[in-house]
């Protein structure tokens, strides 16, 4: 009974063991004032994303945090796992500037919208507002920017700064910071991810740490019942000894009574 009490105090203590690692992993699932976050995303409080690891977060500011190394930071307004949308706002409020600099290329993420090409133009002049609008949050003394269409002819005072591909050129009407900022995912490392279950990889973390304490907590559940059977075993092989002592004796005395090992000895001394 000792031995079965000690067992299960082990095992609550490797379980619990257990749970506190897992917890320190993925501590919570979402920041104060953020969304849910689930896998493929995980929490990582207080540190920076690594920049291979596009799918950890951080909580920074009560806000919702995820880095990407070709801009930098943005918040995270909203994800929707089953539409696998994540929708993003630039703490700078540059939307633009966003477009134009970030690489979704070597990134398992695309732009959930349809997207178009569209030319940046940095000019020292002004265009036509019926041509463009000129983006104020990338604009400065003596230079304006404009997004164009590709096929559009470059005026003399104007550079081509990157033709890209994205969801829509500037507009006034549509100057905020998160209009068209709206993300898509797919695969992760070349894995398939299901979305309420987390990473195959995840699975075997967590199956390999289950294996580990049910092997630790086996072992020593092996050991105590042998220690406690090792002792039970004890007194029964006492009387053993004690019944051979006692049968001993008694055959030394009964040949001593009858005369037979006095016999043996005179035999012997002749």
């Amino acid at each position: 009974m000792a031995a079965f009490t000690f067992s299960i105090i082990i095992f609550f203590f490797f379980f619990s063991s257990c749970s506190i690692f897992i917890e320190a992993y993925n501590p919570s699932n979402h920041c104060s004032s953020g969304p849910h976050i689930q896998s493929p995303f995980r929490i990582k409080v207080g540190q920076t994303p690594q920049n291979d690891s596009l799918f950890e977060v951080v909580c920074r500011d009560n806000l919702t945090i995820i880095h990407f190394p070709s801009y930098g930071d943005l918040v995270i307004k909203s994800i929707s796992y089953d539409t696998q949308r994540l929708d993003l706002l630039d703490p700078k409020s540059c939307v633009h500037r966003v477009f134009l600099d970030l690489d979704l290329s070597q990134t398992t993420f695309s732009y959930y919208y349809l997207v178009k090409n569209y030319t940046y133009l940095n000019c020292t002049d002004r265009l036509s507002s019926v041509l463009a609008e000129v983006i104020p949050c990338l604009s400065g003394s003596g230079h304006y920017v404009y997004t164009v269409e590709p096929s559009m002819a470059v005026p003399k005072f104007c550079t081509k700064v990157k033709t890209i591909a994205i969801p829509f050129g500037y507009s006034p009407y549509l100057a905020d910071n998160s209009f068209g900022l709206s993300l898509t995912w797919s695969f992760l490392g070349g894995q398939e991810f299901d979305g309420k279950e987390g990473f195959i990889v995840g699975h075997v973390q967590v199956f390999s740490i289950g294996v580990f304490v049910f092997a630790i907590v086996a072992a020593l559940v092996f050991m105590t019942r042998k220690i406690y059977y090792s002792k039970k075993l004890v007194p029964q092989e006492e009387k053993a000894n004690h019944r051979i002592e006692v049968e001993k004796f008694l055959g030394d005395y009964k040949a001593f009574s009858t005369g037979e090992a006095y016999i043996d000895k005179v035999s012997n001394q002749c």
